[in-house]
């Protein structure tokens, strides 16, 4: 189903400014003479322009030459990295299982820190909930839920305030402000939006009579200048005990019905209101400046019911970024926790921009602004790592980044703490390059037990010209651990000739996810002119994994061969995933280098653009079909239709941090309300929350039907839960959107789903005609849908041969080639299997079936490698589980209870996993028993 994943980009070079280009000298020249001769040239206009055309008709499309093998390298992953995923993530479990509530937080912040590395934000995401679900502070409440909110991006939403409410509880503002542990489930609605704002029908006036609501006597007065305050002695004297000390101890003040408070730094409107709390706990009805002297007050004379009240009532006023950073010097100079809280939650809640202000950034970063945090509790090491995360995305070698992990690597107390702040400041000082202090960095943070921070350790010395120091740390690690892809990698940058491509091709087999070894052999064989097998190489792991980086590469070759549309091709979907993106060596935008392009292709109308979107929709070409859309999008970037298409070809790419960009601008481009809360709806759900997903789409159906309200509805229901009940409203919410105007390749969507859930009733005639149907319109996936009918009705061949159409029209067929080995023998499926891997190492079915074939066998030794070998650089979730059913069945017990415990820490609710960890468990204990 859909999915959403968060994938980081964490090289800052990006958000550098261009620096224009030269002038032209011509034009410079002309400009010149005119203003020395003092005459004025009525052709100058279009001389201008006509010199201007020619000089951008002429400008290179390679400004800096073809790619160089020296000029490229990886960067160093800003994040822990474990040598072992399965035994690191089983560690995490056993503790999370067995530790108090209290020390939930921190293995939750450790989880997040590991699987970060993997790239799912679905785990990060439940990390943080879960993290947040255990902790009952307001510090820690106040932080999590911001990051919660960070991770939905929610600052991106036109009309949404960074106060406002989602409403989930684990979200809300308001929640993180009360100290207690909150709801036992991640999706549980909070309660604010239908809540009402206490308040009293009495109203409260501070004058100079100081009006009552008592009937006691006032019998004793606080002067200020001439201004008496009449108050009740024994009123005062509970507010503290240095009051009660006072008017009833020793002092000479408990004999005075007068006492001279002129010294004490108080008003008299002050005085007067700390009189009416004495006789009234509450001061709701005080105007801030005074609640702000009473404050004060309480703090000298220790008035902590007073001081609560006070922190609590300001705390409530703090609604805005302007509030914030005028209330907090108040908050943190009189150690009120509440409200310094109530200001942090505001400038938490307006991440990233809050970061551009020098003073959010003053309140933060210096030491004296940790150690004024730290005097009311809130300098901590969960803080200052969500604000350096966020500052590492935003510009990762900025001053602000430094002294913020700078911070973070003082709150750190555990060696997990410690590695992850040292390396992260050894990441940022490398990209500064301070390769000194980034040295000093990485072997702090490899004293702590970080083995991956030798590589950062290796990259700083080879940067002092220290090349075989580097070569023997990578060799020395990799003798020492098992072997790991990224150390090979990291080996080859400090060698040459076979040993480098020795080492780059044993990287991807241990890695394929590791794009640098396919980019240097890609640029080596451009280096010995052979371009069309340099776009092959590069081609390998575009087909599996999309990033701008590669694409750009790409688009660099296509142009060395003067195939201007390929190029222009990829810089357009490129800037689908990144609109910012600065291409060779960041001498060039993308946008521009699209324009120079431009003009040497054929131009499409939008008519034209259309068919092209359909033509290669329908042959799944998701990188040509983005093209398109962002060509349609340059003519009219308010289209919220096109936005949301874009969305769905990312999503379908993996690109989930931009596909959630394009929905939300799609959202944000909406002309109705009922469009509006469709892509609310599809926002919902791709966070996690189907209820709220369903809810937009009931509103959008009740304000208008159509076919997108009626799919998201049928969508999310058949992704929560499908019985026969739920199924036949789905395909009624299905049918209904068929009868709504939309467009083939929606359409096709929507027969294509329909067809299945016709399939999963029984109903394959039905079926059958819903994906013939499908196919009329283009959409080639509905193969596989008729493939799985001719399945159920025994007609084999005819499904091999649906698959087999798929695969000769699909661009990207690694998925067809997979389906297609269910319905042929055992060796026709082994070389689909091995073809699909082949085209997508990342797809874990191929390893699950040969494993389970070999274990067939009895070859039990080689089926568990075969999962090793995927786990390696993929920790996943159903192949951790049948490498323990494996083990089970050889009796290695310990084994078997480690991957269950690695599998939960994915996900701890998986149930057959749950069974499994259990009957391993007592089985160990039994076979133990026995010896």
């Amino acid at each position: 189903m859909r999915s959403f994943k968060l994938i980081e980009r964490y090289k800052s070079t990006q958000v550098h400014a261009l620096t224009p280009p030269d002038a032209n000298p011509s034009t410079t020249t002309t400009t010149t003479s005119c203003a020395a001769t003092g005459k004025v040239n009525h052709h100058s206009k279009w001389l201008k322009l006509s010199q201007t055309i020619s000089a951008s008709a002429a400008e290179p499309l390679l400004p800096c030459g073809l790619p160089k093998t020296e000029l490229i390298e990886p960067p160093i992953d800003p994040h822990l990295k474990s040598v072992n995923h399965v035994e690191t993530l089983a560690s995490l479990y056993r503790r999370f299982r067995t530790c108090s509530k209290f020390d939930k937080l921190l293995i939750c912040l450790e989880q997040y820190s590991l699987l970060r590395s993997l790239g799912d934000p679905k785990l990060l995401r439940r990390c943080l909930w879960t993290a947040r679900q255990n902790v009952a502070d307001v510090p820690s409440k106040v932080v999590l839920s911001a990051w919660l909110r960070y991770e939905r991006r929610e600052d991106e939403l036109l009309g949404s305030t960074s106060m406002e409410c989602g409403g989930h509880i684990l979200e809300c503002p308001k929640a993180a402000m009360v100290p207690r542990y909150d709801s036992n489930s991640f999706y549980d609605h909070c309660q604010c939006r239908l809540g009402t704002v206490d308040g009293s029908d009495k109203q409260i006036i501070v004058g100079d009579d100081g009006c009552s609501t008592s009937n006691e006597d006032n019998d004793v007065s606080f002067c200020i200048g001439d201004e008496e305050i009449n108050c009740v002695r024994n009123r005062i004297a509970v507010l503290s005990g240095p009051f009660e000390t006072m008017l009833y101890g020793s002092f000479i003040e408990s004999n005075r019905v007068k006492i001279d408070f002129s010294e004490n730094g108080i008003s008299v409107e002050g005085m007067r209101a700390v009189e009416v709390f004495s006789r009234t706990r509450r001061i709701d009805s005080f105007n801030p400046e005074i609640v702000l002297e009473l404050l004060s007050f309480a703090n000298r004379f220790c008035c902590e019911e007073m001081k609560s009240a006070c922190d609590a009532y300001l705390a409530s006023l703090v609604c805005n970024i302007g509030d914030a950073l005028i209330l907090i010097d108040y908050g943190l100079e009189e150690t009120a926790s509440l409200l310094v809280a109530a200001c942090l939650q505001v400038l938490l809640r307006e991440l990233p921009s809050s970061l551009y202000n020098l003073k959010v950034v003053k309140i933060f970063c210096s030491i004296e602004a940790k150690e004024r945090l730290a005097m009311v509790g809130h300098a901590s090491f969960l803080l200052y790592y969500f604000l350096s995360q966020v500052a590492m995305e935003e510009n990762m070698v900025s001053k602000t980044t430094v002294m913020l992990l700078e911070r973070l690597r003082e709150c750190a107390t555990e060696k997990w703490q410690k590695a992850l702040a040292l390396h992260q400041l050894g990441c940022v000082r490398l990209e500064r390059k301070e390769y000194e202090d980034a040295e000093c960095c990485f072997e702090a943070a490899i004293e702590v037990g970080h083995v991956y921070s030798v590589a950062g350790l290796a990259r700083a010395k080879y940067k002092q010209g220290h090349q075989y120091s580097s070569y023997d740390l990578m060799t020395s690690l990799i003798s020492d651990y098992k072997s790991v892809g990224w150390m090979y990698q990291e080996r080859s940058l400090y060698c040459n000739g076979r040993m480098k491509i020795f080492d780059l091709n044993t990287a991807t087999q241990l890695d394929p996810m590791l794009s640098y070894p396919y980019k240097y052999r890609a640029v080596a064989l451009m280096e010995e002119k052979q371009i069309r097998a340099s776009i092959t190489e590069i081609d390998k792991i575009i087909g599996f994994k999309v990033s701008p980086d590669c694409l750009e590469l790409r688009a660099w070759f296509f142009i060395a061969l003067e195939d201007y549309p390929s190029a222009l091709r990829d810089i357009r979907a490129l800037l689908a995933l990144e609109p910012n993106y600065m291409m060779f060596h960041w001498k060039v935008s993308a946008d521009h280098l699209v324009e120079l392009l431009s003009r040497r292709v054929q131009q499409w109308s939008q008519a034209d653009c259309w068919m092209q979107l359909y033509d290669r929709w329908s042959c799944i070409d998701d990188i040509g079909s983005l093209a398109v859309i962002h060509q349609m999008l340059v003519n009219d970037p308010h289209k919220s239709l096109l936005r949301f298409r874009q969305s769905l070809l990312l999503l379908r790419l993996n690109c989930q941090k931009a596909a959630m960009r394009s929905l939300r601008l799609a959202r944000n481009h909406s002309v109705s309300e009922h469009e509006r809360l469709v892509y609310e709806g599809w926002i919902s759900y791709d966070t996690g929350h189907h209820e709220e997903a369903l809810s937009k789409a009931e509103e959008s159906i009740a304000l208008q039907r159509s076919f997108e309200a009626f799919f998201l509805k049928a969508y999310v229901l058949a992704d929560t839960s499908l019985n026969p009940e739920s199924s036949a409203y789905v395909i009624q919410l299905l049918e209904e959107a068929l009868k709504c105007p939309s467009d083939g390749l929606r359409k096709g969507q929507a027969l294509n789903n329909l067809g299945s859930i016709y399939v999963d009733c029984g109903k394959l005639d039905l079926a059958a005609d819903c994906y013939m149907n499908a196919l009329d319109i283009k959409h080639t996936r509905a193969h596989q849908g008729l493939a799985r009918v001719c399945h159920l009705k025994n007609q084999k061949k005819a499904a091999y041969n649906e698959m087999t159409k798929l695969i000769d029209k699909a661009r990207n067929n690694a998925s067809a080639y997979e389906k297609r080995s269910e319905y042929c023998d055992r060796e026709m499926a082994m070389n689909d299997l091995s073809m699909a891997t082949r085209l997508d190492p990342l797809r874990t079915y191929p390893y699950r079936y040969r494993a389970a074939v070999l274990m067939d066998d009895q070859k039990e030794t080689e089926a568990v490698e075969e999962l090793t070998r995927a786990l390696a650089f993929k920790p996943d979730l159903q192949m951790l589980h049948l490498r323990a059913a494996f083990y089970e069945s050889m009796s290695d017990f310990v084994s078997a209870i480690q991957d269950c415990e690695a599998a939960l820490c994915l996900d701890p609710n998986h149930t057959d996993t749950l069974d499994l960890y259990k009957r391993a468990r007592d089985q160990a204990a039994t076979h133990q028993q026995q010896k």
